[in-house]
C-alpha cells in the first residue's frame, strides 16, 4: 500500500508527496506536529498539515529570507529570528562574520527539538556559541524590545493558530522600535496566488511605518504555488542600492549578489497588488 501526505492549499487545490514512513507524530501545546520521511524531498516538518521546511529545498527559503537583509545592512551584529524553530535562518546568519550575537525567538520547543533529531543539517547550528535559543512568545519579545538589533526576520508559519500576530500591523510597529537607528526587517509573507489579499495588506502596513520597503520572490516548490514573497522595511539602508564591495563570498545553493537585485523584479500581477 502506498502512503501520501496532501496538503490542502486551497479547498480546491493542494499538493502532495508519497510517504515513506512516520518519524514522529505529537499534538504539542500550540500545533499538530508531524515529521514525515518523504520519496521526493527526505524528511519533512508538518505543523498543523502545512509543509515548513524539507531537506531537498529547504535552501531556497533560509537563504532569501536572510541574506537579503544582511547584505543590505552594513554592519549587522545583533540578529533577531523570531519564529524559525527549525534553525535554518540561524544556520545562514552565522555565514556572515560580523554577526556577534544571533537570537531565535520561538513559541514551541517541540519544534526545536524534534528539528534537531530529524532535520540535523538544518537544525545545527542552534548550539553555536554566538547562538541564544530563546523559547517563548515572538510577539511579546519584540514587545520589550527597544533600540536592540540591526537586522530582524520574521521566519513565521502561516498566519494560522500562533502566527496570527504575526501578521498585525502592531507587530511591526513594534518591530521598527526593536530595531536600530539603521535596522532593517523582513517577513516571509505568503503567496500571492492564493494570499493575495495578506501580501496587499503586510505591504501596505509595512510602508507606513517603515522609510523604504520593498517586496521580493524566490522559488520554493513544497509551499504554496511555488512561489513565495517576502516583504522587506529599512529604516535606511536600500536593498536596491547595495554597494557591490559589500557582497563577501558565502556558501549558497540558491542566493547571488545578482539574484538579489533579481529578486525584486516582480511579475506584473504582483506589481499591481502592491501599487
Amino acid at each position: 500500500m502506498e502512503f501520501w501526505f496532501t496538503e490542502k492549499q486551497t479547498d480546491k487545490f493542494g499538493i502532495t508527496a508519497k510517504v515513506k514512513r512516520t518519524l514522529h507524530t505529537e499534538k504539542t501545546d500550540y500545533q499538530q506536529l508531524d515529521v514525515v520521511e518523504t520519496e521526493e524531498f527526505g524528511n519533512m516538518l508538518l505543523l498543523d498539515g502545512m509543509v515548513m521546511t524539507t531537506e531537498r529545498d529547504e535552501f531556497v527559503y533560509h537563504e532569501m529570507v536572510t541574506h537579503v537583509p544582511l547584505f543590505t545592512h552594513p554592519e549587522p551584529k545583533s540578529v533577531l529570528v523570531v519564529g524559525g524553530g527549525d534553525g535554518g535562518a540561524i544556520r545562514e546568519v552565522l555565514k556572515h562574520p560580523s554577526v556577534e550575537k544571533a537570537t531565535l525567538v520561538e513559541i514551541d520547543g517541540k519544534v526545536i527539538e524534534y528539528s534537531k533529531k530529524y532535520l540535523p543539517t538544518i537544525a545545527g547550528a542552534l548550539d553555536d556559541e554566538r547562538v541564544e535559543v530563546k523559547v517563548g512568545d515572538g510577539f511579546m519579545h519584540i514587545a520589550e524590545s527597544e533600540n536592540e538589533y540591526d537586522v530582524i526576520m520574521v521566519d513565521s508559519t502561516e498566519p494560522v493558530g500562533p502566527a496570527v500576530k504575526l501578521f498585525e500591523k502592531g507587530f511591526y510597529e513594534g518591530i521598527y522600535k526593536a530595531l536600530k537607528e539603521d535596522g532593517i526587517f523582513v517577513a516571509q509573507t505568503d503567496n500571492p496566488w492564493f494570499q493575495s489579499e495578506l501580501v496587499k495588506n503586510v505591504y501596505s502596513d509595512v510602508k507606513e511605518i517603515f522609510q523604504v520597503t520593498s517586496l521580493y520572490t524566490c522559488n520554493i516548490p513544497t509551499y504554496p504555488s511555488g512561489l513565495w514573497t517576502f516583504t522587506i522595511g529599512s529604516k535606511k539602508h536600500d536593498p536596491l542600492n547595495v554597494p557591490e564591495e559589500r557582497f563577501h563570498h558565502i556558501e549558497t545553493k540558491y542566493y547571488t549578489k545578482e539574484l538579489h537585485t533579481a529578486a525584486f523584479a516582480l511579475p506584473k500581477f504582483v506589481t499591481d497588488l502592491i501599487k
